[in-house]
C-alpha cells in the first residue's frame, strides 16, 4: 500500500521528486527500482498538483484592497 502524501508539505514533497529524477536520471538504478520511483514520483507530482490547486483557491478568495473575489489567470494555457 503507498504511503499516505498528505501529511507532506509541498516543500517536502517537492524535494524528494526532484531528488527522485536524479536519481533516476543518474542511470544506474535498476529496472524494478526505477518502476519503483516512478510511482512514488508520480504520487509525489499529484500531491504537489494538488497542494498548489488549494492555493489557488485560497488566493482567489482573497484581494485584500476590496475583499472581492479576482479569478486567477489559466497558468496551463502559458505552458
Amino acid at each position: 500500500m503507498p504511503k499516505k502524501l498528505t501529511n507532506l508539505t509541498f516543500e517536502t514533497a517537492l524535494e524528494r521528486l526532484e531528488s527522485l529524477i536524479e536519481s533516476m536520471e543518474n542511470g544506474d538504478t535498476p529496472l524494478a527500482d526505477l518502476v519503483a520511483k516512478f510511482e512514488e514520483g508520480s504520487n509525489l507530482l499529484k500531491e504537489c498538483q494538488s497542494k498548489i490547486k488549494t492555493a489557488e483557491k485560497k488566493i482567489q478568495k482573497l484581494n485584500i484592497e476590496d475583499g472581492s473575489t479576482e479569478e486567477l489567470d489559466d497558468l496551463s494555457s502559458e505552458r
